[in-house]
């Protein structure tokens, strides 16, 4: 059994969205160490982008795009195709948060939430579609991996009324385009991230000796234990996981007894 040959993605392209920063940008750095040849990352800030691509190398090309939208999902896959014949990986993570107390809870934060988190990943699947299968065979399947969050498995002590179900939402999600993909060699599958230093999770990016405390395994993720969810996921070691959500959480969710930890 040759390991090397299980978890390399030498030579193959991936995109991820939100990549400039957090779990976006942890993602891409495992996707770089694992072979790949290209990785687009797309946002909407350029100057966010700009600083990743310089920080990543000449590997990484940045799209600024804002993908809460169809239009803007459809535009983000155009701009792909001029660059890209065929997509292996494509990483679902840009995603938005908004906490506000129940009875003045907007709808812009509600739709925020949503439109960012649920619908985007799906519209930009579709998008990606036919560039997804140039490069999916059942030999080496092209693979699309959705980021949800533990919140959509279990309670945070929080008003994130529109996170909690997008987040739950996605990981069904998941299980449906998976569905739907899997004739066509395209497997779908979802990590449920729990607490990550990111600008998102401000809990853990600031406070993080502290929330380690509540977690079983006694400290926070670092970017090697997402880089490696995700090298795992888009490799030959995970074509036989299909719909399926890894939680990356040291604990939280499957080994805790406690409820309402902070994740992401």
């Amino acid at each position: 059994m040759d390991l090397n040959s299980l978890f390399t993605l030498e030579g193959r392209t991936a995109l991820v969205t939100g990549g400039s920063r957090g779990i976006g940008k942890m993602i891409v750095q495992g996707l770089l160490a694992a072979g790949c040849r290209k990785v687009y990352i797309s946002a909407r800030k350029e100057d966010q982008i700009a600083a990743a691509v310089e920080e990543l190398g000449e590997k990484v090309v940045g799209i600024p795009m804002d993908i809460s939208t169809v239009e803007g999902c459809k535009g983000l896959a155009a701009a792909i195709a001029e660059h890209e014949d065929k997509l292996d990986i494509l990483v679902n993570n840009a995603g938005a948060a908004w906490g506000e107390d129940y009875l003045s809870f907007p709808e812009k934060g509600w739709d925020r939430a949503m439109d960012l988190n649920v619908k985007s990943p799906f519209f930009l699947t579709q998008a990606l579609h036919q560039l997804l299968v140039n490069a999916a065979s059942a030999e080496r399947p092209a693979k699309v991996i959705n980021i949800g969050s533990i919140d959509g498995m279990r309670l945070n002590p929080w008003e994130t009324y529109s996170y909690h179900a997008s987040k739950a939402a996605i990981l069904y999600l998941t299980k449906r385009v998976a569905a739907r993909l899997v004739k066509d060699h395209i497997y779908v599958t979802a990590i449920a991230p729990g607490a990550f230093a990111s600008d998102m999770n401000k809990a853990a990016r600031d406070a993080g000796d502290a929330v380690a405390q509540s977690i079983p395994a006694k400290r926070i993720g670092e970017a090697e234990d997402m880089a490696a969810a995700a090298i795992y996921l888009a490799s030959r070691a995970g074509d036989y996981v299909i719909g399926e959500t890894l939680t990356v959480d040291g604990g939280l969710v499957h080994a805790d007894t406690r409820t309402s930890i902070a994740g992401d």
